[in-house]
Parts: C-alpha cells; structure tokens; sequence
C-alpha cells in the first residue's frame, strides 16, 4: 500500500464521518472552485461565512474586525500564538461597535458553535500548498473547522521500514519551522503510517504521542488498523469539538514556557462517564454516590480531574454546581492545588484553597460555582462541637475526592482514650457539612478488598486503566524490583515486628494513641537507623546510583523511615562525596526534603525550608539539566510528584497497601530513553508488595504493578546471547587484549563480517538496540557488569555501521542521545572515524570520482565495507549532479539498485558488485564532463535529455532538431507551470496535450511518443515545481528576473 493510497482511505472514512472532502490544488488560487492564496493558510470565505451564520445580530464591520483578530500573528512564538488563538477560538472574539441609538455596544463573536455541532463547516483538504517565506510545504490532510485549520495529519507508508511515526513526527516538526504560520490555528498533530496512529499537540515531545484504542470508550477495537480507530474516535466532528472545548490546557513549565496538552483517550472517555454518573447521583432522587476512578500512577490522574472539573462546570444539567476536591495531606493538596491553578482558563474561574477549618466553612457558605481545595482534616469539629453543622445542603454540591480509599475518609465510629467520647471517620463529618452533597473518588490503586466504607460513600468503580493497560500505551513504564536487604542480625519475631508499619496509623488516630505510639515507632526507628547499617546502605547507594548513571542519566529518591534517619543518612552521603554536598539550594548534588520547626532539633535544621525554597529545589530535581541528582525524602514527595527522568527508588521504610503503590510509582514516569524504573528495597517490602498486587488483581487489574529485577537482568541475558550468536565464529573478544593501534583494525574486520551475513546490518542495529535498553534497566546488577565491555564494543560496531550505511535508524536517535555511551569510555582511544576512513581509504573529492580512487576501491581487502562505502558515494554523487534531471537520475539509480539488489540476494559476490559499481561510478563521471550541448542552457539541457534517452530519436531527427524541440518544451512548462500544477489534472492533461503535438509537429517517432511523453513530462514535474516557487517569489517580492 502507497502512502496516496492510506491517504485515500483516510478520506474517505473522514468523508464517511460528515466532512466535507476537498482536494488542494482545487481550492488555490488557480483550481477550480479557488478559495484561498497559496500564503492564507486560513479559508476566508468559509471563515467569515460562519461568523456570519453563528453571529447574526452583530454588524459586517465587527466581524471583519473579529476575522482579524483571529488571523494575525501578534505574539514573538509560536505557542504563543497558539495560545492567543486558542483562547478566541473557545471563548469568542471581543469586538464592539455602534448601534442606532449611538451607543457602543461591547459583545462577542462566537468562532464554533460548540453545542449544535452541525452549524458548524468541517472540510478536510489533502495536498495543501502552503508558501511561507522561502519555504513551499504540503501537509498530507488538514482538518478545517468554518474556515481554520485545526488538525494537521502527517502519513507515511506502512510497507517502508524508514517512514514510520518518527518519520511523520519530524515532519511536522519541519512544517512548525518552516510554515509556523499553519499552526498558530492547530489544536491536534496527527501521525500515521495506517496501520499505527498516535496524536498529540505542537508540544507533545515523540514519547507523548499516544494512541487512540476505542471508538465508543468501552473497550479496544480488535485486529483494525488504527488510523481508522483514532479517526472514527477522535475526528468526528461532534467529537473533535468536544476534546477542542474541553480536553485541552495549556501549562506554564520551567522557566515560563507554555506547555499544550491534550487529554489522551482513557483520560476523555473516563471524563465523559464521570459526568454522566455524576449527573445521576446529584439528581433530585440520586443516590448522591457518582463512583470511583480507579487509573494507574502516572496515567494523567490528576489532569483528568481537572478535565472532568472543566466539563462540569460548563455543564447546564449541573446548575453551576460548586465542587469540593478533598485529599488528605497538605503537600498533595498543594500539589493538586497548583495543577488546577495551572489550568484555571479552563476552568473558568480561579480555584480557591481553604487554609483554615474557619476558611473552609467560609468558602463553602455560598449559593453557587466555586473550586474548593481542602484537607478531609478541616471537616473535623471544632473543640466544643461534637458533629459539624450543615454548611449546605445544595444538590448541586460535587465532593471529588483524590486517593479515596485511605482509612481518613470511615465513616465508623470509636471511642476517644482520651476523653472517652465516641467520635467518627471524616468522612462522617463531611455528610454532616454537606448532606446534599454527592461523591465522586480518583485514586491510582485499588479499593482494598476490605474496605467497605470507600463504596459505602463513593460507589462501585467508573472506570479502571490499570498498570498493564498504561505500560502497553505509553503512557507509563514498567517498575522493577530489587531486594538489597540489610542483615540486621535479628530473630524473626523481631523483624515481623518491625515490619509492621505504623505511619499511617500515627497519622489516622487522635493525639493521646499517637503518644502511646511514638514510643514503639522510636524503637522502630533505632533499629533501622543504626550508625553501622546507614553507613553500610550510604556505601551501597553510591556505588549502586553511579552505575546506574553511567549508563542513563536521571534523578534518584532516597525514602527514609524518619527525618533524623534522613539527615543522618545525608551525612554518611557526603561524607563519601563530599563534592555532593552544598549549603546552598542553588547547589549540589543531593537534598534532604522534609518539614520541620524551629523547635527541631540542631542536626534537622539545615534541611527545614520554607515552601519557597522547598518549590526552588524541586524545581531543579525536574529539571534534566540540573546537577541535582538525588533527594532524600520521609513523607514528602511521596504522591502526587512528578520527576519524568527519575529512574531509581531506594526505599528504607515500612510501607504497604496503596502508601507503598503510590510511593513506587515515583519512578514509572515517561522519559525519552527510559524503559523502566527501579526501586531498590533496603528494609524487606516484598511481603507487602505482594499483599498490594493481591488487592490489585482481585480488584480487576491487569499486569503486575512492579516486577522483579531479575526479570530485566533475564532480558538482558537473552538479547545478549543473542548479539553474541549474530558474531557466530568471529572472535571478538581478542579486542580487549589487542593493543590500542590493532583495536581498530578488529571494530572495522567486525563490521565486514557483519555485512557478510544474510540482512546482517539491519539485525545487528535492532539486536544491539534491544540489548542496550536492557542494559542499561539491569545496571549496577552483577550480570550487567560481567558483560559491560562487550555491550561497548557492540555498541562501537552498531555506531560504525550508521556511519558507513545511509540508512540510520531514525527510532535509535533520542535513545542514544539519552543512553551514556559507555561506548565513549570503554572505546574512547579508537575515536570515531568517518567512513571511507573506516573502510582503509582516503576520503575521495566527491566530484572527481577519479581511476585512482576507483582502483584503490577495486583492491581493497574488506569488500563488503568497500561495497557500502561505494554505493553510498554514488547514491550522494547521482543526487548531487541529476536532482533535476529525470532522465538521468532514473537511468543511474535504476543501475545502482540493480547492482545492489542482485548482490544482496546473493545473486553476485562483492568483489563482482564493486566492479559493476565501479563502472557505474566511470559512466557518472563521464556524463557529467560531457554533459554540455551547443547552443542549449543548463534548463534546456534537461529536457534535451529526456528526448534522446529514445535513442532512435537522435537517428531520426538529429541533434539539431532535438535541441530545437527542447526550447520548445521548456517555454511550454515555464508558461503553465503554477504552484501545485502537478497536483492538478487539469494543468497536466493541458501539458500533456501540448508535449504530444509539439512532439508530432517536429516529426517525433511516432512509435516512441508516447514513451517520450511520459518522461518529458516527468522532468516537467521536477522542474516545474522548482520553477513555479521561483515565479511564486518573483510576484511576491516584485524583485529580479526569474531569469537571473
């Protein structure tokens, strides 16, 4: 299947789906029904026809006004832009103007009518031309809503191995730079090669494309190629306007940089459920219960509250409803807190945080609207209140509910040690605030299956994207698993009874249980932070981190049982590295991160920051660049952190259930060139662990949560065997004991035994590919060790190959920019060479191709490398001299790939191809020192040669005749060559005729003219397309002659 063929189909299934389908060059400025100049890249008529039909009240003056607002580029970027657009084309225009009576009336002109999708023109166009300075690009499919392109669709050919995603990805990446002004109006990217489709924004990074796998939201399409899913479920018109309005925000990153960000499908579909169960719920006769989203850490949790907070607020049937979004930690709430101010355009009002038991009760005495952030904690009674008093009892009040199952949210009543008095879970006291209220609850892991009160007050589940789910999207990665417990030297009724975790109940129970407690959590803490055992773990983290950097840079977390345990662990850090260590915030390579006092003790206090110091280092610890590396934490930063890179947990402390899931998934973030992340256990969590995935896959999740380390070390070992196999009787290994000036010698006698083999080059790229992702997961592990020098000189050989073969693995780049060669260390004295160096050879004069050169090609001893090193000098020399000569260009890559294919099918050997291509190289040589013909110029030459390549021709008519008919040719082409003429058929078959009667006129055999058509109008493309840019400028700029 060709790439016009997909885009056919394409088409016709958006055709099929109500949109209006429109072929390019028909709508420019010389088609048949023109609408647009090849530099508007907006359809004006169809634009200003829709303001007028959804604005009927507002005068022709004003939304000629609003058209120009909406279409020019004001800001100095492109997201900017894209900003500024995006917020006319969701809120409507500002535009005033004059009534009768003479007043000045202040209105807004709606762009898109986003309730009754049919008033809307939806028109998808194939082959759009568009100029911008110097550039002349052509997108594949471009999606217009009244009149502006908001979807750009990028294709590529399924069949080709080089035209992929990545492919089309950089494609759009190209039309960004070159036709920026395209994408001030673009809302989705869209890549394909038919069988494979993902979608994003114009700044979703390559691993932040994702795909889209349902149609209706309820569950995968099977054996179905995806460009048909993702275009039936995300572009139709309905749809597309849904995920415009409501499935878009824009953030403000490091350093102020916007960040435009677009639901991904189990974000959309999960909102638009929540929705309507909540609507249910909060009805006059609901059960007030809406349910529980249960999507795995790292899936856009968070983001798809604030979707679904966006959607709700703008819904009617929900009555301008006030919502109450409750966590049970200050540092997730703040977390949550900055997420929804991030996006608050969105949300249409700024939401507010309740600092205060008195503050809450404040913000929630009001009759409508509203974003409410508190702890569960502030429902809690006052001193002399023994239940709360109703603060509300609207219907149209929505409690959302983050980590919604934790023991905070019970509804059961106990006794009080203190006083005696009977006392409840929160969320008692939350019924009691807010009785009208319903109940909507997201978490990252399951219900646990003993808990009854989270259903009692929230509902059954909504929806479940589990771990399984993620991982194969993308839109996580897989954690793993090592145990590197410390011996303690302990019985085991000792190590059962530190394992027994009481953090959360210190955080659950009133004040007179937690003193009764402290004292069994100090014993705890006295054991584990023992001097000998935290030297011992500081040692191993060190040592253990470093190797793991060495092969992929990232971030660490160290989570500590307690604050003293975190600062005394810090000491024996540094002490080790002591250029790790730095006073100040701006520096250093590890931070403590904790809360604290004054009070504190002296050893605490160099780590207790303020919030604003606290947000400057985790700004650094996000930051890839930054030299912070390693954080030490307790409490903090344990859920709701993002650190994309951070690849390594070292956990020292008792964790379980859902605290333990949320912790782990610190490292499961999507980063480029990051397979999976790692957490290190020091205390012994394994049991617990295996508690967690008990609870996760009786709760209906799919794929485990984490996996072992030896799994990945497994991997590993398999793909090494198998790079080692490919080598077969080669003897690599004497590499290691060669002397520096024979190493290299041994890497190029490597790449001609991996050319020798049958598609050696291709399986060797993808094997040593696999293996080095492997790699660099299993790392610091033993096994990694013992085959560290070899996964370098597989890597040496792989690097060679790229530079000696044409065809690099686009997919390879990002992760090798990523992945810190130990190429560079193991193999540094070999240095890197380009590749007529490798192959043993001078580097030629590309435009001589002389005998000399030639001939030493002919006697080399390494002859595969000799036969790539040759074929891709021709291929460049064959680009270089005929790019504009078709006839030419055809005739010697035809010769080329003849050569090549037959050599490798086997058919000839090398030394036999090196002589063919030797011969090809002579014939190259020739034609261009022999490429003049009197009395012709360098663009009639070109055509010249496209009457004589019949050789019958010259025999016939003579050289004379054939130059005459030449001139005549081109004159024709540069007379009817237009922009996008050779997307046209009109134009064509216009040409067509005139080269068949010029051709017949001058007495051209008659035999040969069709034949001589077909190429004459080959060429034609090539050179009209070059020249009608040319034109294109000339009438822009009003400069030179196009003769110049």
């Amino acid at each position: 299947m060709t790439e016009s063929q997909i885009e056919q189909y394409a088409l016709d299934t958006l055709s099929n789906l109500g949109w209006q389908v429109l072929h390019g060059p028909d709508i420019g400025p010389d088609g048949a029904v023109a609408e647009r100049e090849l530099r508007q890249v907006v359809l004006p008529g169809r634009l200003y026809n829709a303001l007028a039909r959804l604005n009927p009240h507002i005068p022709e003056l004003a939304l000629k006004e609003a058209m120009r607002r909406l279409t020019q580029i004001s800001k100095p970027s492109l997201i900017e832009n894209n900003h500024e657009f995006y917020q006319l084309l969701v809120a409507g225009v500002p535009v005033q103007y004059r009534v009768s009576s003479g007043e000045t009336k202040h209105d807004i002109v709606r762009v898109v009518d986003f309730t009754s999708p049919k008033n809307n023109d939806f028109a998808a166009v194939n082959q759009l031309t568009v100029l911008q300075g110097d550039y002349n690009r052509r997108p594949d499919i471009v999606l217009f809503v009244n009149g502006l392109p908001l979807v750009v669709i990028e294709l590529k050919n399924a069949a080709d191995t080089k035209a992929d995603l990545v492919a089309a990805y950089q494609q759009i990446q190209t039309y960004k730079r070159e036709i920026s002004d395209l994408f001030r109006f673009n809302e989705l990217c869209v890549t394909s090669d038919g069988l494979e489709a993902e979608m994003g924004t114009i700044t979703s990074p390559l691993e932040r494309m994702m795909p889209w796998k349902t149609i209706d939201g309820e569950k995968e399409v099977g054996n179905v190629p995806m460009l048909e899913v993702l275009l039936r479920g995300a572009c139709t018109p309905e749809r597309l306007l849904d995920i415009v309005q409501n499935f878009i925000v824009f953030e403000r990153g490091d350093g102020d940089k916007l960040i435009k960000k677009v639901a991904a499908y189990h974000q959309y579909w999960v909102v638009n459920k929540a929705l309507d169960r909540t609507l249910t719920a909060s009805s006059e006769h609901g059960d007030q219960r809406a349910g529980v989203v249960w999507h795995t850490q790292g899936s856009g949790k968070s983001l798809s509250m604030v979707f679904y907070t966006g959607k709700l607020m703008k819904s009617r049937d929900s009555h301008n409803p006030t919502i109450v979004v409750v966590t049970d930690r200050n540092d997730l709430d703040g977390q949550l807190f900055g997420t929804f101010s991030a996006c608050r355009e969105l949300l249409g009002e700024d939401p507010k945080q309740a600092n205060s038991r008195s503050e809450l009760r404040k913000l929630l005495q009001r009759e409508a609207g509203g974003i409410i952030f508190t702890t569960i904690q502030k429902f809690s009674p006052e001193d002399e209140e023994d239940k709360l008093p109703i603060l509300t009892d609207r219907r149209n009040v929505i409690v959302m509910a983050d980590e919604a199952h934790r023991s905070q949210y019970g509804l059961k009543a106990h006794v009080r040690a203190s006083d005696a008095q009977l006392v409840y879970g929160y969320a008692k006291y939350m019924r009691d605030a807010l009785p009208g209220a319903s109940y909507i609850g997201f978490t990252g892991t399951p219900i646990e299956t003993y808990d009854k009160s989270t259903p009692a007050v929230f509902g059954d589940y909504i929806d479940i994207y589990d771990v399984e789910q993620a991982v194969r999207d993308g839109a996580t990665v897989p954690i793993y698993y090592e145990s590197r417990l410390v011996d303690l030297n302990m019985d085991e009724a000792t190590r059962q009874w530190l394992d027994k975790e009481v953090d959360d109940l210190l955080e659950g129970e009133e004040l007179s249980r937690q003193d009764a407690l402290k004292a069994e959590y100090a014993q705890k803490e006295a054991i584990v932070g023992n001097s000998e055992r935290l030297n011992t773990i500081a040692l191993d983290i060190i040592e253990h981190f470093e190797a793991r950097q060495s092969v992929l840079s990232g971030k660490g977390m160290i989570v500590t049982m307690s604050r003293g345990i975190a600062a005394d662990l810090y000491e024996r850090i540094v002490a080790y590295r002591p250029d790790w260590h730095s006073d100040d915030d701006a520096l250093g390579a590890i931070k403590v991160i904790i809360t604290g006092s004054a009070s504190d003790p002296d050893h605490l206090q160099p780590h207790i920051r303020n919030k604003q110091r606290v947000k400057a280092i985790e700004k650094r610890i996000k930051d890839p660049n930054d030299p912070l590396e390693l954080v030490i934490v307790c409490d903090m930063w344990l859920t709701g952190f993002d650190v994309p890179n951070m690849h390594t947990m070292y956990l020292d402390k008792p964790l379980k259930g859902h605290n333990l899931m949320q912790a782990i998934a610190r490292v499961n973030r999507v980063f480029p060139g990051k397979t999976g992340g790692l957490v290190v256990d020091y205390l012994g969590v394994a049991g617990a662990l295996r508690d967690a995935i008990s609870d996760y896959t009786q709760s209906g999740g799919q794929g485990a949560p984490q996996l072992d380390i030896a799994e990945a070390v497994a991997q590993m070992q398999m793909r090494y065997e198998v790079v080692r196999d490919l080598f077969g009787n080669f003897d690599y290994r004497r590499y290691f004991t060669a002397p520096t000036s024979q190493q290299l010698q041994i890497i190029l006698d490597a790449e001609e035994y991996i050319l020798g083999l049958e598609d050696g080059e291709k399986r060797l790229k993808q094997h040593v590919l696999e293996l080095s992702k492997a790699f660099a997961l299993a790392m610091p592990r033993p096994e990694a060790l013992k085959i560290r020098e070899e996964v370098a000189l597989f890597q040496a050989v792989k690097a060679r190959l790229e530079k000696v073969s044409s065809s690099v693995v686009v997919t390879d780049a990002e992760y090798r920019s990523a992945l810190k060669q130990i190429v560079d260390k193991a193999i540094a004295p070999v240095g890197v060479v380009d590749v007529f160096e490798a192959a043993g050879l001078e580097k030629p004069e590309l435009s001589i191709l002389s005998d000399e050169f030639l001939a030493e090609i002919r006697n080399m001893e390494r002859k595969n490398l000799a036969v790539e090193a040759l074929q891709k000098l021709l291929a460049d020399e064959i680009k270089l001299r005929f790019s504009r000569n078709y006839a030419k260009d055809t005739k010697f890559s035809d010769l080329l790939n003849q050569a090549l294919t037959r050599y490798r099918n086997g058919t000839i050997e090398a030394a036999q191809v090196i002589e063919e291509l030797i011969n090809i190289g002579q014939q190259v040589r020739q034609t261009v020192e022999n490429g003049a013909v009197d009395g012709l110029s360098e663009d009639e030459i070109i055509f010249y040669d496209a009457l004589v390549e019949n050789g019958s021709a010259r025999e016939v008519l003579g050289d004379a005749q054939l130059r005459d008919i030449a001139k005549v040719l081109l004159e024709q082409v540069r007379r009817d060559a237009t922009i996008d003429w050779a997307e046209r058929r009109n134009v064509q078959a216009k040409l067509k005729v005139n080269v068949k009667k010029t051709l017949a006129k001058y007495g051209y055999p008659p035999d040969q003219q069709a034949l001589a058509t077909d190429m004459v109008l080959e060429q034609a493309k090539r050179y009209g397309n070059e020249w009608s840019q040319k034109r294109a400028a000339y009438d822009a700029g009003g400069g030179a002659s196009l003769l110049d």
